[in-house]
C-alpha cells in the first residue's frame, strides 16, 4: 500500500496546484469557494459508497465485471441518480449559507446549475474510476477494501476541482 499512498500524496498536492491557479476566480465569487469542499467531498463519499457496495458483492462472489451485470449496472445508476437528486441540494446550500454571510452573490440557479452539472460528471467519472479500481484490485489479488476507497476518494478529490472549476468556466 505504501507506493499507491505516495502516488496518491503527490495527486493530492497536484489538485491543490490546480485549485491555487483558480484562486482569483473563487475569491470574486465567494459562493464557488464554499462550494469547492462540499462538492469534492461529496463526489468522493459517492464514489466510496459505490466501492463499498462492490467490495462486498466481490468478497460474497457475486461480481462479475460483464456488461450485462445488472447489479453491477443497477449500483452505478443509483450512483449518478443520487448526485443528480444531492448536487442541487447542496448548491442549493452553499448559495443560502454564503446568503447568510453577505458579501457578492452569484444568483441560485446559476450556483444550482454548476453544482448539478459538476455532480453528474463528478458522478460519472467516480463510477468509472471506481470500476477500475475494484477489477485492478481484483486482477491483482488484492482486497478491494484496502486499496479501492483510497484510491476512489483522492482521485474524486482531484477530479472534483477540476470539474468544478471547468463548469464554472465554461458556466460564467
Amino acid at each position: 500500500m505504501l507506493p499507491v499512498l505516495l502516488v496518491l500524496t503527490m495527486v493530492e498536492v497536484g489538485s491543490g496546484l490546480v485549485l491555487g491557479t483558480f484562486e482569483a476566480s473563487l475569491y470574486r465569487y465567494p459562493t464557488l469557494l464554499v462550494l469547492v469542499p462540499v462538492t469534492i467531498g461529496t463526489a468522493g463519499n459517492l464514489g466510496s459508497i459505490l466501492a463499498s457496495r462492490l467490495s462486498t458483492a466481490f468478497h460474497l462472489g457475486t461480481l462479475s465485471f460483464s456488461p450485462t451485470d445488472e447489479a453491477l449496472a443497477g449500483n452505478a445508476v443509483a450512483t449518478v441518480a443520487l448526485a443528480v437528486t444531492l448536487f442541487p441540494v447542496v448548491g442549493a446550500g452553499a448559495w443560502a449559507l454564503r446568503s447568510l454571510l453577505g458579501g457578492a452573490q452569484l444568483a441560485i440557479t446559476t450556483v444550482v446549475w454548476i453544482s448539478l452539472v459538476s455532480g453528474v460528471v463528478l458522478a460519472v467519472l467516480a463510477v468509472a474510476v471506481t470500476l477500475v479500481a475494484t477489477y485492478g484490485a481484483y486482477r491483482y489479488g488484492l482486497d478491494p477494501d484496502d486499496v479501492v476507497i483510497p484510491v476512489v476518494t483522492n482521485t474524486c478529490d482531484v477530479l472534483g476541482v477540476v470539474v468544478l472549476l471547468a463548469v464554472v468556466e465554461l458556466t460564467l
